[in-house]
């Protein structure tokens, strides 16, 4: 750890002080003093309160478990369970009808249903790509991934395959935006006339979705659509390698993709100092000035990656107009749980990160506010706080940004929050989180990654859980997926706010999504997280193919309300009649995800990484996965599924599998045959002491051993 300088009885890391009073606060408006004091008032008032939240945790969590115990081995008695759960407190009643309150919020949350991606802050590469990510090339992914069935070959350009991907975008085009009386497919020329687009002399049978035009608009440059609020442009340039064959000259057809982004501090991270916080925060700096850049070499040439332009085009009515040119911008702060060193409180304590990033965040956010043509035109900042168990922590999270704001100066309910349903004390108590943030609630999301690592953890005693691909069709997953939905629809998000689904982990799949991630709009979901820019602009299509409000208006007028009994489901085994094989098939897969994932995270610091599975599919790991697969092994472990000695063996054998996974990774250090790293030994941790894990993070002990790692290298 670097030298400390003393801020208002605080003692902070000598180069988070520095980034603090050099760079964020310069052009905030924010003083030095304004800044450490209040941080220092925010330390010394709210510090006992987190404690207090977690220990009620501990406390709830281990009632729980008792119950458990003494009811083992009987029939599962579901009105008992629920009342249990009443009395202490887990489940609280339900309030009153009642609508959000949120106001200002940017169309990307409130209007425009949409793709969201999520990537690691530290990355700044992602970062832009992720802010870029508003607009791309459906040539180029259909052509690029297995959208269509298959990856193109090796070598250059394969004019077949270009040719399918010419095709199948033509047939979009005539799904969502039909030209009376003929096909795009035979289209030879697109212009514009008194105000309407004319596809070879013939209107678009809903002329509404013509949204504007660049360049002559006897011959547009370009020509953009409209439809459920998502925008297509339409590039013709006749000296492109794909124009200059076209009849029409459509050289590309670009669609509006991720409409929002969220910069990730928390779970796609390994950030365990001050060093790693400042890399953060500076990237989020960049992000809210506009003048974040990164040196990138692709395919032979090296350039300077920024921040996309603003679009603008002519609208039908001749007037000028500007379309975003960037995703929506969030951040997702660290939740309640953890410390950090980079700052010490007056006893010498570590500071809880989550106040730490809700203050350093929102001042940088300033930044944003203060310009023209920025993130949000609306005046706000979007904060997701994840991790949060049932409404008082909400409610906390609520006055910690009461906070911020008096001391940076900002108006009241300036910060929007995101709620993560993605414990169980929140998902049994969805309404009752969203009344306590109502005139900040922004966006529900569910993410089904750690709400089941948060699901196997919670009833750990009540017996040994199915295999993962299983819990996943339990009925409690329908339940929780439905009543996120229903609630925020009954609370009044349609309009202000997102109801927002979770991630598709497989990256490379993409005909996989193109044919399952239909189902979140279908849903009633205005969005739903993707893994790449890629993958955004595939997933818009859904979009356009599902209004989402027409969705939703059904739902309410349908009167559906997934109920909490569904919830409180516990996906245990039913029958437990394994086969050996298939133990030592799921503890190895287990295995094999954790270490592929926590090898990286530990001995280089990567918070995400795309891990093969057993079955070599690869898969995005972050801390949510790997929770999942230590609860998992954690209790098969505790109810004698397996034997230490079985899951020390699968950890070995899994080791050397990952070990020749990333062979060709020059910073990469082998786990075996010694098996005594820091990386292997955190990965087993996770596993052997998993039961006794806070809420089952994975967090203490990665961020343990990221930091005897760091002391380690530094010595």
């Amino acid at each position: 750890m670097s030298d400390r300088l003393e801020r208002n009885g605080l003692q902070v890391a000598a180069e988070l002080a520095e980034f603090i009073e050099t760079r964020a606060l310069p052009g905030s408006g924010v003083s030095a003093e304004a800044f450490w004091s209040g941080l220092a008032k925010m330390v010394n008032e709210l510090t006992p309160k987190n404690r207090a939240l977690l220990a009620k945790r501990d406390e709830l969590q281990a009632t729980i478990d008792a119950w458990h115990v003494e009811h083992r081995d009987k029939p599962h008695d579901h009105e008992a369970y629920k009342a249990f759960l009443t009395e202490i407190g887990y489940l609280l009643p339900e309030g009153g009808d009642f609508e959000i309150e949120t106001a200002n919020v940017d169309p990307e949350i409130a209007s425009i249903p949409g793709p969201q991606l999520v990537v690691p802050i530290t990355n700044a590469r992602y970062a832009l790509n992720a802010g870029n990510a508003r607009w791309g090339s459906l040539y180029d992914c259909l052509y690029g991934t297995d959208a269509l069935g298959g990856l193109p070959p090796q070598g250059g350009y394969d004019r077949g395959r270009g040719a399918r991907v010419v095709a199948w975008s033509r047939v979009f085009l005539d799904d969502a935006f039909p030209v009376a009386g003929t096909s795009h497919a035979d289209a030879r020329r697109y212009h514009v006339k008194d105000g309407a687009l004319l596809v070879d002399d013939l209107p678009l049978e809903t002329p509404g979705k013509f949204a504007g035009y660049r360049g002559d608009p006897r011959a547009p440059d370009a020509v953009l659509l409209r439809n459920n609020g998502l925008h297509v442009e339409l590039v013709f340039d006749r000296a492109h390698p794909i124009g200059s064959r076209d009849q029409a000259c459509l050289a590309d057809v670009r669609l509006e993709s991720a409409i929002s982004a969220i910069m990730d501090c928390e779970d796609s991270v390994a950030c365990v100092d001050a060093e790693d916080k400042v890399l953060a925060y500076s990237n989020w700096l960049g992000l809210m000035k506009g003048d974040l850049t990164e040196e990138v070499s692709k395919g032979g040439r090296s350039f300077t990656r920024r921040l996309a332009e603003d679009l603008v085009c002519t609208r039908p009515d001749g007037e000028s107009a500007t379309l975003k040119g960037r995703a929506l911008m969030l951040v997702r702060n660290v939740g309640h749980l953890m410390t950090n060193p980079a700052i010490l409180d007056s006893d010498g304590q570590e500071v809880f990160e989550g106040l730490m990033d809700a203050l350093v965040t929102v001042l940088i956010a300033k930044h944003d506010l203060n310009r023209a043509g920025g993130n949000s035109v609306c005046g706000s900042v979007y904060v997701v706080k994840p991790k949060m168990h049932g409404p008082e922590e909400v409610a906390f999270a609520v006055e910690t940004f009461d906070m911020v704001e008096d001391i940076l100066g900002l108006p009241r309910n300036t910060v929007k929050i995101g709620i993560m349903d993605e414990e169980r004390r929140t998902s049994v108590n969805l309404k009752e989180c969203i009344r306590a943030a109502k005139s900040r609630v922004a966006f529900i999301n569910t993410g089904f990654l750690d709400r089941t690592g948060d699901e196997i953890h919670t009833s750990m005693e009540a017996g040994p859980f199915s295999r993962k691909d299983f819990i996943k069709r339990k009925a409690w997953i329908g339940a929780y997926e439905n009543l996120n939905v229903d609630i925020g629809l009954e609370c009044g998000l349609q309009g202000k706010a997102q109801i927002g689904k979770g991630m598709w982990a497989m990256p490379d799949r993409m005909a996989a999504m193109m044919e399952a991630k239909i189902e979140h709009p279908k849903s009633g979901a205005n969005c739903a997280w993707v893994p790449s820019p890629t993958a955004a602009t595939l997933h818009a299509l859904h979009y356009h193919k599902v209004d989402v409000f027409a969705v939703q208006d059904k739902l309410k007028a349908g009167g559906r309300r997934a109920h909490v009994d569904g919830i409180l489901d516990i996906p245990l085994a039913a029958f437990r009649k394994w086969s050996p094989e298939q133990i030592r098939r799921e503890v190895e897969n287990n295995a094999q995800g954790i270490l592929g994932y926590v090898v990286r995270w530990i001995d280089q610091g990567i918070g995400c990484s795309k891990v093969p599975d057993i079955n070599n599919v690869g898969l995005m790991e972050d801390r949510a996965t790997c929770r999942i697969s230590a609860q998992h092994i954690a209790n098969w472990l505790h109810h004698g599924v397996v034997s230490g000695q079985d899951v020390m063996s699968a950890m070995r054998k899994m080791a050397a599998v990952v070990d020749e996974q990333n062979a060709g990774d020059p910073d990469y250090r082998p786990m075996s045959p010694g098996f005594d790293g820091i990386a292997f030994q955190a990965a087993c941790d996770l596993v052997f002491k998993g039961r006794v894990q806070p809420s089952g993070y994975t967090e203490p002990v990665l961020h343990a051993r990221r930091l005897e790692l760091k002391a380690a290298l530094g010595a």
